[in-house]
């Protein structure tokens, strides 16, 4: 069986629309909308095996750079991680595994997010399990919202967002130079979920359910306290669950976060040692 591994293609229009019908057929979705706005970009690099004139499997990198305690870190996330069905169980997954990490043994550490039918694979190249851990907090406050959703409908109201993006602070202790993920998500999946503070210079990327309110990420000019973000949606939430760490957790509970059929793999030394000060990465980092 004769085949080729192949990599950083996204410019090619033949082989980027393989990649999308594998992507399609396993997991339901396309990345062409994502690259054709400009949002995919050299940080995403598949490696796929391309076998008769098909992508048959992919492992993609996610080139994580970020400061972790002010300390610079260089990460990579493996995503994407895809068999077509017909070639499954003939180790090719593992040819992909194996030339990622070889070519990426130089970073500070490699993670990834396994759903649970592939949770013994991992740890055949060193992976191992690690906790991952969140916060909450009850709003109790009264009154009306003061918040305002911000227009995420094309890819002018994405670029006027970013803009005002470069001038914000996130505010998390985990800083990630991830806008190109981030705007995977608030390009497509989350438009709905980007609000402005209308008496601070404060954005929220943010999702209710009901009276939950799920905070992926809070960027502002100047120190916000996390504990008062349900305040700003209103009475009417009642319980804020955080999908990022805020840099202050003053009020705040933390608790053991366990995605269902999601579990955290991490990879290198020096990853493994910032955990504590990770706890968890952003979920709007995820891939």
């Amino acid at each position: 069986m004769s085949y080729n591994i192949i990599s950083d293609y996204r410019n090619d229009d033949g082989l980027r629309a393989l990649f999308n019908a594998l992507a399609e057929k396993t997991f339901g979705l396309s990345f062409e909308s994502w690259y054709k706005n400009g949002f995919w970009n050299e940080k995403y690099i598949p490696y796929s095996i391309l076998l008769d004139g098909r992508i048959i499997s992919n492992v993609s990198v996610n080139i994580i750079n970020c400061t972790v305690g002010g300390k610079k870190r260089r990460y990579i996330q493996l995503g994407t991680i895809m068999t077509d069905e017909d070639f499954r169980n003939k180790g090719f997954s593992r040819i992909l595994m194996e030339k990622v990490i070889s070519d990426y043994s130089d970073r500070d550490g490699i993670f990834l997010f396994a759903n649970d039918s592939v949770l013994d694979f991992y740890p055949k190249f060193g992976f191992r399990a690690a906790d991952e851990y969140r916060f909450r907090a009850v709003n109790e406050a009264q009154g009306k919202a003061r918040v305002s959703r911000v227009p995420m409908n094309d890819i002018n109201d994405f670029r006027a967002f970013l803009n005002k993006k470069t001038s914000l602070t996130s505010r998390s202790p985990v800083k990630t130079d991830t806008d190109d993920l981030l705007m995977f998500y608030l390009s497509q999946f989350m438009q709905e979920c980007v609000y402005k503070v209308s008496d601070k210079n404060c954005y929220i990327i943010a999702e209710k359910d009901g009276d939950t309110l799920t905070v992926f990420d809070i960027l502002s000019d100047k120190e916000i306290d996390p504990a008062e973000i349900g305040s700003y949606f209103g009475s009417e939430v009642r319980s804020v669950s955080f999908a990022f760490i805020p840099e202050n957790s003053g009020g705040l509970e933390k608790y053991l976060y366990k995605e269902d059929d999601s579990t955290f793999f991490v990879l290198g030394k020096t990853l493994i040692s910032d955990l504590p000060e990770i706890l968890s990465f952003p979920a709007l980092v995820h891939a």
